[in-house]
């Protein structure tokens, strides 16, 4: 049987000029990451990834702890994170400039709190489906490019072989309730709890495919755990 690995991107650079970066930190992650993959003994047959770039870094950075070439990446946009920041627009047209959106958050005394019940928020409203027409990529279109992914995956995947997925924890979230049955709501409840760099495995056979892990992170956990984070 085959194993595909879902792979988050290390931490993203919150609150600079470009947000796709990865910070220090998430260089630093991304090779845990791959320390973590070679020790636990993964030989990838196929490496994807999508065409983000912290996710370009994330999988240089991992591959190149495990001594893999980059050259036979292939990138796939299905796998793509959601549009953060148009979400974050239509629920408060003003955060078009993030400057504006920064000195709300510093005026609450906790910012970093203040911006993820903020953000919690505008997510709820994007995936209820009441206000498609608002958004660049509405929810349910969101969903059906993430599962549509998922099933090129399945397809690339030796059948006893194993294929690395370089992407974000919105890809990660909607394949993990698509394959557990969970309601849209409850997707996101994956999402928010969701390590940088953790793995998520699935194993594909002939009887369907089967969720093995979520979110495991513990090589970010233990001796350093300071590289433990969530955005």
């Amino acid at each position: 049987m085959g194993a595909i690995y879902l792979l988050r991107h290390g931490q993203a650079s919150f609150g600079s000029n470009n947000y796709d970066q990865l910070s220090s930190t998430g260089h630093q992650q991304a090779k845990v990451l791959g320390a973590a993959l070679k020790a636990r003994g993964v030989q990838p047959d196929v490496l994807v990834s999508g065409t983000m770039q912290r996710h370009l870094e994330t999988a240089a950075g991992a591959l190149g702890e495990m001594g893999v070439e980059l050259t036979g990446m292939h990138q796939h946009a299905g796998v793509n994170e959601f549009d953060h920041e148009n979400v974050i627009e239509v629920a408060e047209p003003r955060y078009v400039d993030k400057l504006v959106m920064m000195s709300d958050m510093a005026a609450s005394g906790d910012p970093r709190r203040t911006f993820q019940k903020f953000f919690q928020d505008a997510v709820t409203r994007w995936v209820g489906g009441n206000h498609d027409d608002e958004y660049k990529e509405p929810w349910s279109v969101f969903k059906l490019r993430v599962v549509s992914a998922l099933e090129d995956l399945v397809k690339q995947t030796p059948p006893k072989g194993s294929t690395l997925v370089f992407t974000s924890g919105g890809t990660i979230s909607v394949i993990c309730a698509h394959l557990l049955g969970l309601n849209d709501a409850q997707a996101f409840t994956i999402n928010w709890t969701l390590a940088n760099v953790g793995i998520t495995k699935i194993q594909a056979g002939r009887d369907g495919l089967h969720l093995l892990s979520v979110n495991e992170h513990a090589h970010v956990e233990g001796a350093q755990p300071s590289l433990l984070t969530y955005r």
